[in-house]
């Protein structure tokens, strides 16, 4: 068996660099942190951490101190460097410190955080870069809260949400999904008990911390009474209400929030019947579970297949199939593939068949209506790749047809209208691609009478 070849020894990798000994690596990095305060900073801080938490954070604390009374503007040139300080001691907090000591973890993380607005004012920063660090990191909060216990934990992040909620709002709001339920629901009442309705930035902040808590009256309450009779915002509320196993309760909101019809004017004068209800997919979805937790099934059912009718909802179709018996549910998709090849819109009525998949039903669709549809690139390219195998007719009649529409808008296409009579051509000349369909020679002709007269002649 023939050896692999070593690696050659100059190469840079960890296990070379190790072979060189721990001194000549030392004098090495000595030699580097010249000029390089950003790395000088880190190995102080891989020191600071082999000797205690306090240390390390003795030594983050001093960074950040110094940041935050500095003054000097930063410039664009100087932005990276200021970027790569930051999350260098942003990753010593969360990396080291916190399994060495949560507390003064969360404690230097807030006020890695307080920099922010300080950084804002004197950072130059037209990309977002600065912001968009903050935004980031704030999603690791929990990683040194959730290492402590709650109350130490929901001490200190209170603070800074009742006393710079402008900022903490938002970082908070972002950490909430990913704290542990528990947390989130310490924070949660911390903020709410005793005090009056939240509002504002302070009810979006409640908002995610309920939701995460899984406490639908604290979701609820941080919505105005008006708006929680509002379709969306009842909507939103039934559901949470009905997945928490509150019935009567979601069904209260549900109906205290159902939409209404705009009275019209023309309606009034003709006194003609109302028009439907105006309804969203959100709604549709909320009644649907109220109907579910009210132990109404075929309801249930039947409000699924009237969502699916309506826009055409992949997802409810599958909802309603899976609940069905066997057999029961061929007959189903037969009815629902039947709806979507005769859709008002030929182009959507495909997109559902294609994201199904029913891809001979797509065929057939093409086949019958091919002459209407109007489709962007990207879905012809990846819809033509997918029947060419199985439906090579279909396949070309799509590239046809988008061929056809463009030529339609004038000679500002001609490039791409080349592009896929070509491409049309190589397809033309696939296994059973012409059967039915009409010649290359045909296809081209129609185009040139398509296309307006300037422009014409172009395709061949």
């Amino acid at each position: 068996m023939a050896r692999r070849p070593v690696a050659p020894r100059k190469s840079l990798s960890a296990a070379n660099l190790a072979a060189l000994g721990a001194e000549r690596l030392a004098d090495l990095l000595i030699e580097a942190t010249a000029g390089d305060a950003n790395l000088k900073r880190r190995l102080k801080l891989e020191l600071a951490a082999e000797v205690g938490p306090a240390d390390l954070a003795a030594e983050i604390d001093k960074r950040l101190a110094a940041l935050a009374v500095s003054r000097t503007r930063v410039s664009w040139r100087k932005r990276p460097e200021m970027i790569a300080d930051l999350r260098a001691h942003l990753r010593a907090i969360l990396d080291r410190l916190v399994g060495l000591d949560p507390a003064l973890a969360l404690n230097s993380l807030v006020a890695w955080f307080d920099l922010y607005p300080g950084l804002v004012a004197r950072v130059k920063d037209p990309k977002g870069e600065l912001a968009a660090l903050f935004f980031e990191a704030a999603a690791e909060l929990p990683k040194a809260a959730d290492a402590l216990d709650l109350n130490t934990a929901v001490a200190v992040l209170a603070e800074p949400v009742e006393t710079r909620l402008s900022d903490w709002g938002g970082w908070i709001g972002r950490a909430a999904p990913e704290m542990s339920p528990e947390l989130a629901a310490a924070l949660l009442r911390r903020l709410v008990d005793g005090r009056p309705r939240p509002t504002g930035r302070r009810a979006l902040v409640i908002r995610k911390l309920a939701d995460r808590a899984g406490d639908v009256d604290a979701w609820a309450a941080s919505f105005p009474d008006e708006d929680q009779n509002r379709p969306d915002i009842g909507a939103a509320i039934a559901l949470r209400l009905a997945q928490a196993g509150r019935a009567s309760q979601a069904r209260e909101a549900l109906d205290r929030a159902r939409p209404r019809a705009a009275a019209s004017r023309l309606r009034t004068l003709r006194k003609g019947p109302p028009p439907p209800d105006e309804r969203s997919e959100a709604w549709d979805l909320a009644e649907i579970a109220v109907l579910d937790a009210e132990g109404r099934g075929d309801d249930a059912q039947s409000a699924r297949w009237a969502v699916f009718e309506r826009i055409l909802d992949e997802a409810s179709l599958r909802a309603f199939v899976a609940r069905l018996a066997d057999f029961d549910d061929v007959e189903a998709l037969d009815r629902a593939f039947a709806l979507a090849a005769a859709w008002p819109d030929p182009a959507r009525g495909l997109a559902f068949l294609m994201d199904w998949p029913a891809l001979r039903e797509a065929s057939a669709l093409i086949l019958a209506r091919g002459g209407d549809l109007k489709l962007s690139a990207e879905d012809t390219a990846l819809w033509s790749s997918r029947l060419q195998a199985r439906y090579p007719v279909a396949a070309l009649l799509l590239v046809r047809a988008r061929a056809r529409a463009l030529t339609r808008l004038g000679p500002g296409h001609a490039d791409e209208v080349r592009s896929l009579s070509m491409e049309a051509l190589e397809l033309a000349q696939s296994p059973g691609a012409m059967d039915g369909a009409p010649s290359h020679a045909d296809f081209i002709d129609e185009l040139e009478r398509l296309a307006p007269t300037p422009a014409r002649r172009l395709w061949r």
